[in-house]
């Protein structure tokens, strides 16, 4: 809930490089990833961070290609904001929320080119349809890199099923392969508060920041960027500083997704 207290004293704890929760202002709360939480689903993945919980599954169907590329298989991801995770979610059609929350993550992982779409056709008129499907279980802040992180994770987990063309059928049992993936991807996102910037803006903290931005990016380049709540722009020397901040913490990132899946 808003209030003019906690506004006053979250810019108050800012003015001395403090926060709330008492960490640093370009540090990460807690973080924990679990792979494999829906064992219907061909890849799936929980991501934590601090009381954000993310759960990502992955999914693959057969389709027809799209037109322009007919030798590519396809991506879509969707997101939803469960009535649980917050007083403010509630049933019925995508919120602007959800549906920035799903493109987001779509841009992230499609500008970094993680899943290899050419290695997704079948044979003419066949390709694999990849579903990433994100569900918000409990929203405490920084849903984009909870979900950058859980989409990921159980990309890299997801096994790769097996078409029968002779009987039309999918098969999802037995010796599978992994979905062939060419990169990945995570995602910083800061908030621009009293000209200060801070990393993983938790749920207080996103009531009062004046800006929001998502980076994306695969360790070696920034790959996608999305700006968010408005407010006044970022001068140069903050996206700078966001950009190196998040080249940086990208590193341990990625390596809690190679831990979660046993690399």
């Amino acid at each position: 809930m808003k209030t003019t207290i906690t506004g006053e004293y979250i810019k108050e704890m800012l003015a001395k490089d403090m926060r709330e929760d008492a960490r640093k202002l370009l540090e990460y709360r807690d973080i924990t990833i679990r792979i494999g939480t829906i064992p219907n689903a061909e890849g799936s993945a929980e991501a934590n961070i601090g009381n954000t919980k993310v759960l990502a599954g992955v999914k693959l169907g057969v389709g027809e290609p799209m037109p322009d590329k007919p030798n590519e298989g396809n991506l879509m991801a969707s997101a939803e904001l469960l009535p649980l995770a917050a007083e403010s979610f509630d049933v019925g059609p995508p919120t602007p929320e959800a549906i920035e929350l799903a493109r987001v993550t779509d841009r992230g992982i499609r500008a970094a080119g993680v899943v290899d779409l050419s290695k997704l056709f079948i044979e003419k008129d066949k390709v694999w349809n990849v579903f990433i499907d994100v569900y918000v279980l409990n929203y405490d802040g920084n849903l984009f890199d909870a979900s950058a992180l859980a989409a990921q994770a159980a990309l890299s987990s997801c096994r790769m099923p097996k078409y029968d063309a002779a009987a039309e059928t999918v098969i999802r049992e037995g010796d599978l392969g992994r979905l062939p993936l060419a990169n990945m991807v995570v995602s910083s996102t800061f908030g621009i508060m009293s000209d200060k910037i801070i990393l993983d803006p938790n749920a207080n903290e996103e009531l009062f920041i004046d800006s929001r931005l998502t980076i994306s990016t695969d360790g070696n380049n920034i790959r996608a960027m999305q700006k968010g709540l408005g407010g006044s722009g970022f001068t140069p020397k903050q996206v700078d500083t966001m950009m190196d901040v998040t080249l940086e913490r990208s590193k341990d990132l990625r390596s809690m997704i190679k831990k979660s899946i046993g690399e």
